[in-house]
């Protein structure tokens, strides 16, 4: 058995406004700064034995309290990361909410490709062979995994047995916690979207 806290980073300029896929440059605002800084004491409760990250920087620097807190080191994933939004990123809401391409990967999602992206089904294998390896690394451990909202979302989907079309009825806010736990039998998903 290991168990997994999904975490999402922390508050961005760009959340519900721009489409920031794998940019580079995303920092969290000042309120994902604090979002970030209050995490090592949301986190107390458990006793976590590693911390992984997607490699983007609002991720790393939602990580970095609690690593230091622990004294852990930050591993980086690749796995972990956003979705790569392809020719999307870096568009507004506003201007995508236009394009009938984009209303049809939110209602379709598990077919319909971002321009020059992935597919949400690509997304969703690679985060769940990433956690499917990690826990074979940390069997009977916890193990913290900062990512991102649609990549936890999909994982979920996954685990329990949701379409991909779905996937909008799952709410992941900025430094959100989801619990999830990998049994011999199967997965439990004891907590979504925890502030507290």
């Amino acid at each position: 058995m290991t168990t997994f806290l999904l975490i999402r980073h922390g508050l961005t300029d760009a959340v519900g406004h721009q489409i920031t896929g794998r940019l580079p440059g995303v920092h969290l605002n000042e309120t994902g700064r604090k979002q970030a800084a209050e995490l090592p004491q949301r986190l107390a409760r458990w006793k976590i034995s590693a911390i992984y990250s997607s490699p983007l920087e609002r991720a790393l620097e939602t990580a970095t309290p609690a690593a230091a807190q622990m004294k852990l080191p930050i591993q980086q994933s690749a796995a972990l990361s956003e979705v790569d939004f392809g020719d999307w990123s870096g568009h507004t809401l506003d201007d995508l909410n236009q394009r009938p391409e984009w209303r049809a990967y939110n209602t379709f999602r598990s077919v319909t490709r971002a321009p020059h992206g992935e597919l949400m089904l690509e997304v969703q294998a690679r985060m769940v062979e990433e956690l499917t390896r990690l826990a074979a690394l940390h069997p009977d451990q916890l193990v913290a995994c900062f990512s991102h909202a649609d990549a936890i979302r999909a994982t979920l989907c996954h685990f329990l047995g949701m379409p991909l079309d779905l996937i909008h009825r799952l709410e992941i806010r900025p430094a959100s916690i989801t619990l999830l736990r990998l049994m011999e039998w199967g997965p439990q998903i004891l907590l979504v979207n925890c502030m507290t």
